[in-house]
């Protein structure tokens, strides 16, 4: 079972630096680096973090893509970055607790030595949808027995050794059902399938399903959060439904270089606090079905150490192998 701590996450009362400053802590322009396309939800996310950044950390903080390998060139950038605070990373936890799974000695970057963690600044979970080549479907219980009665259920994610892949993987041990993985590149064309009847089920980010789901183009059946969601209370949780082995959810996190100075940590982590509760920036965040978060720095890395070592029997008893 995957157990999170959320309550860290969404930020108790700290004592937090003003964001109003006469000197910010760097004194030049700072980039926040993404390894994803713009428009995408970690550019959508870098660039709200990078307009409440500005002029507290920064005197002008900039989103620049790195854009390949599935999100690791903007991780090995950050082995060149001056450690001067110029430089942040923000990146999907896959990045960090997976790849070093999947990818082993052929991946360039070993997280616990290249990065400094400094806190998640979104959560978001996974929904499990289907769409017009699940009919009659309406229950997790409904896709058991519609893939028990066709040998199998083919499902798709948005890419190729996600959680949301491997979060197929566990459903499938759970359920004692054989699972076919059929990765897309994004949720767009995943997403795009599922609507056509060209494949049953879909693993995605909750939010790339939502309008969907409103508008009574997809069921959702369940979705990984711990508890049901305000703006999805009709979905039940997949510990609702029987499988409390799906109860996780994925973040975007902020890293500084290795060994950054903890004069940096300190008022990153800081201002990043005082972020997660900006009263414009909450809204925003929820209408993407993302949920503003913040933890301390020590406490992120202890969250990483351990996803890390709970992601890896998954990965290694799934037999995936990525071809890049």
């Amino acid at each position: 079972m995957i157990h999170l701590a959320r309550r860290a996450l969404l930020g108790a009362p700290l004592a937090l630096p003003s964001l109003a400053r006469a000197q910010t802590p760097v004194a030049r322009t700072a980039r926040i680096l993404v390894g994803f396309p713009a428009g995408g939800t970690v550019d959508v996310v870098a660039r709200m973090l990078a307009e409440k950044l500005r002029g507290s950390w920064a005197p002008q903080v900039v989103v620049e893509q790195r854009v390949g390998a599935a999100g690791r060139l903007a991780i090995e950038a950050m082995q060149q970055a001056e450690n001067d605070g110029t430089t942040l990373l923000i990146t999907p936890a896959s990045m960090v607790t997976i790849y070093p799974h999947l990818y082993g000695d052929r991946l360039r970057y070993v997280p616990a030595r290249d990065l400094t963690p400094i806190s998640p600044v979104v959560l978001y979970p996974f929904g499990l949808a289907v769409g017009p080549g699940a009919a009659g479907v309406n229950s997790v219980a409904d896709l058991v027995t519609f893939a028990k009665q066709r040998g199998g259920l083919h499902y798709a994610s948005p890419a190729a050794g996600s959680m949301p892949h491997f979060a197929g993987v566990v459903l499938g041990k759970a359920a004692g059902i054989e699972v076919s993985h059929v990765p897309y590149r994004g949720a767009a064309p995943a997403i795009a399938d599922l609507l056509g009847g060209q494949i049953p089920a879909s693993f995605n980010v909750i939010g790339d399903q939502t309008e969907h789901v409103r508008a009574g183009r997809l069921r959702m059946l369940a979705h990984t959060n711990a508890t049901r969601l305000p703006r999805l209370a009709e979905v039940p949780t997949f510990i609702e439904a029987g499988f409390p082995q799906l109860s996780f959810d994925e973040w975007f996190g902020i890293f500084l270089p290795a060994r950054a100075p903890a004069a940096l940590v300190s008022a990153l982590n800081g201002l990043l606090g005082q972020i997660s509760q900006d009263a414009d920036l909450k809204p925003r965040l929820e209408e993407r079905e993302f949920l503003a978060a913040h933890m301390g720095a020590d406490a992120f890395a202890s969250r990483i150490e351990a996803e890390t070592r709970t992601w890896g029997p998954i990965v290694r008893d799934s037999g995936f192998r990525p071809e890049e």
